[in-house]
C-alpha cells in the first residue's frame, strides 16, 4: 500500500517528487523520504510521520540532484521507526531503492547476505533490495537489476537509482501497480497516476514482470525479466490538476461526498443514451455470452464488498438469475464453488486490491468461468485480467474513505442489471422505460440530500461524544447499514456496527442502552412494517433512534431522537439516496472528535499487499 515516485528531468527534483508525494499519501503516512544522485553522491532524508515532516526537514537542509526516488510508507515489515523508513540503501552508499509491496522469501535473502557479510540497520524486507543489487552490480545497472528480481518472491514495485549512472532511473513491477510518466524531456514513476498529473502528459503501465530503464535524452526502454526489449503504447493521462485539488473544501472526503450528483450525471450521459444502455468500449461480452450465464459472483473487498450486496439485489431482481456476494478474501480459498456457466464481477475502485485479484487468479486457476471487471482506474491490474470491464468514471478519488466511488460503482452495477434483464427477457420495455425515467432525476435528488448538511452536522454535534453506534437495515437497506457503520468507524474511531435488523433480536440488542445511537435506514419500502417493529424493539429499550426515512413519515419522525427525510422513491433507487446522510454523519463526527478525515489511522486508501 506504499506510494513511490522517481523523476528525471530538468525540474527541481525535490519539489516534484513532493508533490507527487503529496498525492500519493492516501497509500500509507507511516514515514515518508527522498533520495537524490547529487556530484556522485546519494543523499537520503527520512522522517517518520506525515509528509508535512519531511517537508521541514528539507526545508532546514535542501537536496538537489540530477534524479531522484521517493517513498511514503503504510508500514507491514517492521514498526514506524525512521530507521524502517525509505529509501533504502547498501553500505557503500552505490544504489538507493523504494518499495511498495512484500517481498516473502526476505528472511532467506536476509540470512544469505550476512553469511556474506553484510549489515542491515532495519527490520524490514525492503532493506535487502540494495544489498542484492551491489552484490549483483559488475558495471552494468540493467544487468544487476535482471539478476536481482530473478532472486525475488512476492509483490512488488520498485524504484531505483544509482550513483554510478546518474542519469538513470530504473523501475520494476510485479504484482503491486507502477506507471511510467513520458514528457517533455522528462520522465516519471509513480504507483497511481494522479502522481503524474501537471508533470507528463502521457504514460505507460508496466505489466507484471516488466522492467523500465530512463535514461536522460532518451526515451524509456521497458523490458521483461529475462532481458527481451518489449514495446508498450503510452496513453494520455485523463486527470487534469484541478482534479487533484481540495479546491473550496476542507478536505478531499468533503469534496467527494458533493461530487456524487454530477459523477452520477456524467454516467447518465455514458450509459444511457437515447433511451438505450451503453456499457462502454470495454465491456466485451457478446449478447448470447450474458444470456447463458446461470450463476453470478460478486466478489469485491470494504465498501465494493457493501456495493455488491446491492448488486445482488439489483441482478436477482431484475434478471431472476442466482447471485452470490463474497468478500474476496474469503473466497480466495472456495475454487469448488465455480462453474462453467457463471460470471464473476470483481469491483475494485483502483483495480489493484490485492484480495480481489488473487480471487480473480484464483477463480482462473481452477475454472473456465468468466469475469466483469467494474473499475474507476483504467488498464489496471483488475481490468487487463478481467475478460470484459466497466468503468465507473467517478474521477479521482483521494480520501481514504471511499465515497463517491460507491455510489458510481452502484449506478455501473445496477446499468448491468438491466441491460442483463433486457437480453433475457426479464423486464419488460415499459418496465425499463420507467427506470430510465427514474434515473434522469437521480442526480437532483441526491443533491437535495447534499442540502441537508446542515441538519446532518447539527445531528454529529449532538452524538459526538457517544463511542458505540448500532446501524440497522433491512434487504437492499442492509448493506447501506453496514456502509455507514464502516464509514463511521474509518474515520471517527468510532465503534459502529451494521446488522440485518431482523437479526437484532439473535444477540446484539443485548448492546442497546439509553446511550447507544442507533442508525436506522427505514424508508417505506418492501420491508418497512418489518423494520418498523425492529424500532419499536430499540425504542422500548431506551435506544435513541437516528431514522434516515421518507419524507413524509411523521410517525417515524416522532419515534425518533433525530430525523434525516429523503424523497419518496423507488427502492433502487434508495441505496443511492440513504447512504449520503450517513456519509455526512461520518464525516462531521469525525470532524468534531478532531480526527484526521482524508488520513484516518492505520488506514490506506489502495490494498496493494494481501
Amino acid at each position: 500500500m506504499c506510494g513511490i515516485v522517481g523523476y528525471l528531468g530538468n525540474r527541481d527534483i525535490e519539489s516534484v517528487i513532493l508533490v507527487g508525494l503529496e498525492r500519493l499519501e492516501y497509500r500509507g503516512y507511516d514515514s515518508c523520504g527522498i533520495a537524490l544522485v547529487d556530484e556522485g553522491k546519494i543523499k537520503i532524508t527520512k522522517v517518520t510521520g506525515r509528509l508535512q515532516n519531511l517537508k521541514d526537514a528539507l526545508e532546514k537542509h535542501p537536496l538537489a540532484g540530477s534524479v531522484g526516488i521517493g517513498h511514503t510508507r503504510w508500514a507491514t515489515h517492521g514498526s514506524v521507526r525512521k530507521r524502517n523508513a525509505h529509501p533504502f540503501t547498501d553500505p557503500g552508499g552505490q544504489f538507493a531503492v523504494v518499495h511498495n509491496g512484500i517481498i516473502e522469501n526476505h528472511t532467506e535473502l536476509r540470512r544469505e547476505l550476512e553469511a556474506k557479510g553484510h549489515k542491515f540497520v532495519s527490520q524490514t524486507d525492503s532493506e535487502i533490495l540494495p544489498h542484492l543489487l551491489a552484490s549483483c552490480y559488475k558495471g552494468d545497472l540493467l544487468s544487476a537489476v535482471l539478476s536481482t528480481v530473478k532472486r525475488l518472491k512476492g509483490s512488488f514495485a520498485l524504484a531505483v537509482i544509482s550513483r554510478d549512472e546518474p542519469d538513470s532511473l530504473i523501475g520494476i513491477r510485479t504484482g503491486s501497480p507502477l506507471v511510467v510518466g513520458i514528457g517533455r524531456k522528462e520522465f516519471a514513476l509513480a504507483s497511481d497516476p494522479l502522481a503524474l498529473v501537471g508533470i507528463t502528459q502521457r504514460m505507460i503501465a508496466l505489466g507484471n514482470g516488466e522492467v523500465v530503464v530512463i535514461r536522460a535524452g532518451r526515451q524509456p526502454e521497458v523490458y521483461d525479466f529475462s532481458g527481451q526489449r518489449l514495446r508498450p503504447q503510452s496513453v494520455p493521462i485523463e486527470f487534469r490538476p484541478k482534479a487533484v485539488s481540495k479546491g473550496r473544501y476542507r478536505h478531499f472526503m468533503r469534496k467527494e461526498i458533493f461530487e456524487q450528483p454530477k459523477v452520477i450525471a456524467t454516467n447518465l450521459e455514458r450509459r444511457i443514451r437515447n433511451a438505450r444502455i451503453s456499457l462502454g468500449s470495454a465491456f466485451r461480452f457478446y449478447p448470447e455470452e450474458l444470456e447463458d450465464f446461470e450463476h453470478i459472483i460478486i466478489q469485491a473487498c470494504g465498501t465494493s464488498y457493501h456495493a455488491g450486496l446491492v448488486a445482488r439485489y439489483f441482478i436477482e431482481r431484475f434478471t431472476g438469475v442466482h447471485t452470490e456476494a463474497e468478500i474476496a478474501s474469503e473466497l480466495i480459498d472456495r475454487t469448488s464453488i465455480f462453474g462453467k456457466h457463471d460470471l464473476m464481477i470483481a469491483i475494485s475502485q483502483s483495480g489493484e486490491t490485492a484480495d480481489t485479484l488473487a480471487a480473480l487468479r484464483a477463480a482462473r486457476r481452477h475454472s473456465d468461468l468468466k469475469v466483469l471487471s467494474v473499475v474507476n482506474v483504467k488498464r489496471t491490474s483488475v481490468d487487463r485480467e478481467s475478460d470484459s470491464s466497466i468503468y465507473i468514471h467517478a474521477g479521482p478519488e483521494i480520501g481514504v474513505a471511499s465515497t463517491k466511488a460507491y455510489t458510481a460503482e452502484l449506478f455501473a452495477l445496477l446499468v448491468f442489471a438491466m441491460e442483463l434483464a433486457r437480453l433475457k427477457g426479464t423486464m419488460k420495455p415499459n418496465e425499463l422505460k420507467d427506470i430510465k425515467s427514474a434515473l434522469s432525476c437521480l442526480p437532483e435528488q441526491m443533491a437535495q440530500m447534499l442540502r441537508q448538511d446542515r441538519r446532518i452536522r447539527d445531528i454529529a454535534r449532538q452524538f459526538q461524544k457517544r463511542n458505540s453506534y448500532l446501524f440497522l437495515g433491512r434487504g437492499i437497506n442492509y448493506p447501506t447499514a453496514l456502509e455507514g457503520a464502516l464509514k463511521l468507524k474509518e474515520i471517527s474511531y468510532v465503534h459502529a456496527t451494521g446488522y440485518p435488523a431482523g437479526e437484532m433480536k439473535h444477540g446484539p440488542i443485548s448492546l442497546i442502552d439509553s446511550k447507544t445511537p442507533v442508525v436506522v435506514v427505514a424508508p417505506r419500502d418492501s420491508t418497512y412494517e418489518k423494520m418498523n417493529a425492529n424500532i419499536e424493539e430499540v425504542a422500548a429499550r431506551g435506544g435513541q433512534v437516528i431514522a434516515v426515512g421518507t419524507a413524509d413519515d411523521r410517525e417515524l419522525a416522532k419515534r425518533s431522537a433525530a430525523f434525516i427525510p429523503i424523497p419518496e422513491v423507488p427502492e433502487y433507487i434508495l441505496p443511492f439516496l440513504t447512504v449520503i446522510p450517513l456519509q455526512l454523519l461520518a464525516y462531521h463526527t469525525a470532524v468534531f472528535r478532531g480526527c484526521d478525515v482524508d488520513k484516518p489511522r492505520n488506514l490506506a486508501k489502495s490494498v496493494t499487499v494481501e
